[in-house]
């Protein structure tokens, strides 16, 4: 009973794909099916690791294997919608400083508070967006 309780208990871990696009296989090895390239900057979940290898999901459920090596501990998220609001603070009513559209790359700069987190666009805007409204937290 414990141990499912730990479990239940255990958080999310995230990365970020690295420098290069992740080439997602079917098993654990080089040797195995490649299924997805994911391009760089792209939030992925670790589901599990085996030695040098991490399955792991992406915003669209779907799961598979890459090496760890390839993934960087950088934060990013995607939006989960068109239309996305992110406004000037942590209310429904604050300005709207920018709006994303479903899959556009956020970097993570302050994780939920609230029901909220602080995000930055890669043009350098930043501000407050739903936590329910994104995907890599």
């Amino acid at each position: 009973m414990l141990s499912l309780a730990a479990v239940a208990g255990h958080a999310a871990d995230f990365k970020t794909v690295g420098t290069a696009p992740a080439v997602l296989y079917d098993a654990p090895s080089t040797k195995g099916t490649k299924l997805f390239i994911v391009p760089r900057g792209a939030p992925l979940e670790i589901v599990l690791a085996y030695g040098d290898w991490v399955k792991v999901r992406d915003a669209s459920g779907e799961t598979a294997w890459t090496p760890l090596r390839g993934l960087s501990a950088k934060r990013n998220v995607v939006a989960r919608s068109n239309n996305v609001k992110v406004r000037s603070s942590e209310e429904d009513t604050a300005t709207v400083v920018f709006t994303a559209d479903k899959g556009v790359l956020l970097e993570l700069l302050e994780p939920g508070a609230n029901g909220w987190t602080r995000v930055r666009h890669r043009d350098g805007l930043t501000g407050y967006v739903r936590s329910t409204d994104i995907w890599g937290i």
